[in-house]
């Protein structure tokens, strides 16, 4: 039997390392949104020989174009991004770009989004966000409520949004700095990434609290640390397993996805290994704990 109770100031360690950490670079370094939150136009090209950034802004400075930034993208690639403008504007910087460097560009990718969308944007993905806790912490205390001793039902609730809290927190500071060094964004696919981590990781706690719960109906003589240490035992394989396989999946559409998705799928890679290890090593452990809170 593999003791992650016994352990738990191992896990707890562990988990308080990165959550300040996380906190640390999210303070530093804070989340780079994309265009989706701050508005704004964004431009692919796909060049035939990629130019300097310098030589781009350049091609482009008659086009008065507010905060044009240029980031390199792959071996020809570059992304473009600037204030907010209509077709008619878009069609002139893709013609401008064409006689600065050739007909062989193309253009992959093209979005723009106002200021007004961004706001709101943020505002529902926060709305969402807290719909789905207040969710999970209602469903899980009806679900255990006749059927949870010794163990109070709110009591799961609880610890289940603690370790929602901290596998997003860990995800948000993973994208800080991958932010700050590849300049990945936050965007609506991130989003939705974080709310599947959010359905994803509570479902993994639950199937831990349901065998937990099992085994404190039948050996009701048992210590109770020794019968959440079983439980643990009992579903850590599975629970590896179906992580493992689904972050299999996730793997190869990161890799041969596209650049549309990668950040979705990279999201979620990295949450549900975190999910996976709080519904593991983190759950339970505190289950153990705040269960001798009267």
């Amino acid at each position: 039997m593999i003791k992650i109770i016994g352990n738990r100031k191992i896990w707890f360690g562990l988990s308080g390392i990165l959550i300040i950490l996380s906190i640390v670079f999210l303070f530093t370094w804070g989340l780079k949104y994309g265009i989706d939150f701050t508005g704004g136009s964004l431009m692919e090209i796909e060049f035939s020989e990629s130019p300097a950034s310098s030589a781009v802004i350049n091609v482009l400075s008659e086009e008065n174009l507010s905060g044009l930034t240029v980031q390199p993208l792959g071996e020809k690639g570059m992304v473009l991004r600037f204030k907010e403008v209509d077709e008619v504007k878009h069609q002139e910087i893709l013609a401008k770009l064409k006689a600065g460097f050739g007909d062989g560009i193309i253009e992959n990718k093209f979005d723009s989004i106002g200021p007004a969308i961004g706001n709101e944007l943020k505002r529902k993905t926060i709305t969402a966000v807290i719909i789905v806790i207040i969710a999970i912490i209602i469903y899980i205390a009806w679900s255990f409520r006749k059927v949870s001793k010794p163990v109070a039902s709110w009591k799961y609730g609880l610890i289940a949004v603690i370790a929602l809290v901290h596998d997003v927190l860990i995800t948000l500071g993973a994208f800080s700095v991958l932010g700050h060094i590849y300049s990945i964004e936050i965007t609506a696919p991130f989003i939705a990434a974080i709310l599947t981590i959010l359905g994803y990781s509570v479902n993994d706690t639950i199937v831990v609290f349901d065998r937990t719960r099992e085994n404190l109906s039948r050996h009701t003589d048992e210590d109770f640390e020794f019968t959440v240490e079983r439980s643990v035992n009992e579903v850590i394989t599975r629970s590896i397993n179906t992580s493992f396989t689904t972050l299999l999946a996730l793997f190869a559409i990161l890799l041969f996805g596209g650049s549309t998705i990668r950040d979705f799928s990279l999201a979620l890679i990295i949450g549900i290994s975190i999910g996976t290890y709080s519904s593991i090593f983190l759950a339970s452990p505190l289950l153990v704990i705040i269960n001798k809170i009267k």
